[in-house]
């Protein structure tokens, strides 16, 4: 059935689509009304239930969000910071109660304290002006340092955009082989988590035969604790559109998709703002710079749905339908958005392509450290020293990026959860063994994912941590398979239990759920995280067992 639904989607394209009207539809009321969605079902096609069904899915789409105008951070950074309990003491007194939501994560994780409302989000001390930020009055302002050990890559100064998109000329006067040569010799590997090849996926989809293709930039970046990509979107976008478009030629793609998290207004409105600089400029349209390449872009304004971040959902997403994970294969390189064969890269992968095509595979391939080749960003929380964005070769050793770039702790931390809420939960005991690449990290069992930094302070109970992970879980799941669905709420309920008075848990019950989650879940949203429960039984197991049975 869904491929019927993404065939159906297909027929208006991208200008007329039915995930943005329903957003249209929900901007003044938070939730479009039966009348919208009975008129989008005919329109498009859908049967009523499916467009309900997508409506009801999305945090900003969804009923429950009528009538939101403000919006706390319920990220796994603020939970931490303790901050967020008085933040939403304070807007108590501006605010019905019926009027305040959450957002999951603002990316403001290095000040915390984080709110979205009239279209901005705000943190640190900015709750203190919360009466001129009602009125519109308040000046926005974010402030974080970004800094770099080693070769600068993606936080290197911008030259301006005629002489950066010098690179563009460049490639079109190259072939699709070529220039995928170099993306291979580079051995550029995913930076969203899975680490897959960029070669690989593109030569996949360029050898699919089909008129239309897509690339997509997964700029769904829902990890608690990571907001390097919005770092790119909002200071180095130029290398995010270059790399789409060099990355689409080589595919045979003429048309790039951003799709870019509501909860990141100010990425969205700096995408359109570049895109629109670069139609200018004619890199985009039809026979660019004279090659007879043509390519254009489409950004989307996402929902709130974590499982977004999942290729498939995304693509499932972006065509109207509710965003479930799809059985694979087929994968997107031959059957993605509207069934067309796609390629789907996060934002800080994309970033990396123009570099390469300037400098040559073999000199992205000589930075890093084995198989993790060129710099990784890395996000550090308000529990450091020095928060921040920081780009650091593959292989930095994680004392350094502490140490030197965060200049250590604030106040005393027992963990740092690193690459997200599905990474590793990371004891201060393994600091020495890790360096920031694929391979040391998955050797101690741990995921570097995007390199966000979670801090848990030492007051903060292991067991509250993995509460919130589960519920986490619960809330984000798409629904489709029964191990992350149910297996989320189950170690949900079996953790609010034990802490709260009832039976303490059966330690091998628990273990056959989180390793049911593990081998049964279609995706990495119930498939990883088993990885941070297991870190925190192993490392914490005095803290915990009063919850287990003995």
């Amino acid at each position: 059935m869904s491929n019927n639904l993404s065939e159906l989607s297909g027929r208006k394209g991208l200008e007329n689509n039915l995930f943005e009207a329903l957003g249209e539809r929900a901007k003044q009321a938070g939730t479009p009304n039966k009348e919208d969605i009975e008129a989008l079902a005919q329109a498009f096609l859908f049967g009523e239930a499916n467009v309900y069904g997508t409506t009801s899915f999305y945090d900003f789409l969804r009923p429950e969000n009528k009538g939101k105008k403000v919006y706390v951070c319920n990220g796994s950074a603020c939970l931490t910071s303790g901050k967020q309990k008085d933040l939403k003491d304070k807007l108590s007194h501006h605010f019905e109660a019926n009027e305040i939501g959450e957002m999951c994560c603002l990316g403001r994780c290095h000040e915390n304290a984080a709110f979205h409302v009239n279209g901005h989000n705000y943190s640190g001390e900015a709750i203190a002006h919360i009466d001129e930020i009602k009125k519109e009055s308040y000046p926005f302002q974010e402030n974080y340092f970004v800094g770099a050990l080693g070769k600068q890559i993606l936080t290197a100064n911008f030259p301006g955009i005629d002489a950066y998109y010098k690179i563009l000329e460049k490639a079109l006067k190259q072939t699709p082989d070529a220039l995928l040569a170099e993306l291979k010799t580079a051995g550029l590997r995913g930076r969203g988590g899975a680490g897959f090849p960029i070669g690989f996926k593109l030569e996949s989809a360029k050898n699919t035969a089909s008129e239309q293709k897509f690339i997509v930039c997964n700029a769904d970046e829902g990890d608690p604790g990571a907001y390097s990509d919005r770092y790119l979107l909002e200071h180095q976008i130029h290398s995010v559109l270059l790399g789409m478009i060099i990355g689409g030629y080589i595919m045979g793609a003429n048309f790039g998709v951003l799709y870019i998290r509501a909860e990141y207004p100010e990425s969205i409105k700096n995408a359109h703002d570049a895109i629109a600089q670069i139609k200018e400029k004619v890199f985009l349209g039809k026979n660019i710079l004279g090659s007879g390449f043509q390519f254009d872009f489409k950004v989307i304004s996402a929902q709130g749905a974590y499982i977004c971040g999942e290729e498939t959902a995304l693509l499932s997403s972006i065509e109207g339908q509710r965003p479930e994970v799809r059985v694979r294969p087929p994968y997107p390189t031959q059957h993605g958005l509207f069934n067309k064969p796609t390629v789907v890269n996060n934002v800080e992968t994309l970033a990396n392509i123009p570099f390469i095509i300037s400098e040559g595979g073999a000199a992205f391939a000589s930075l890093g450290k084995g198989k993790s080749t060129g710099t990784k960003l890395v996000s550090l929380d308000g529990f450091f020293n020095r928060p921040g964005i920081y780009e650091v070769e593959m292989g930095t050793p994680l004392k350094l990026v502490i140490e030197e770039l965060g200049q250590g702790f604030k106040s005393p931390v027992k963990a740092m959860h690193i690459g997200g809420p599905l990474g590793g939960l990371v004891p201060l005991s393994k600091i020495d063994s890790l360096s920031i690449d694929f391979e040391t990290f998955a050797a101690e069992k741990f995921l570097l994912g995007h390199a966000s930094v979670v801090c848990l302070p030492k007051y903060f109970p292991i067991i509250d941590y993995m509460e919130h992970l589960f519920q986490f879980t619960a809330h984000e799941s798409c629904g489709k398979c029964f191990p992350c669905r149910l297996g989320s709420t189950r170690g949900h309920e079996l953790i609010a239990g034990a802490k709260n008075d009832g039976p303490k848990i059966d330690r091998d019950l628990f273990d056959d759920l989180i390793e049911t989650m593990e081998i049964g879940s279609l995706c990495a949203l119930g498939g990883g995280l088993p990885l941070p429960i297991r870190n925190a039984l192993q490392y914490f197991p005095e803290e915990l067992n009063p919850y287990f049975k003995a």
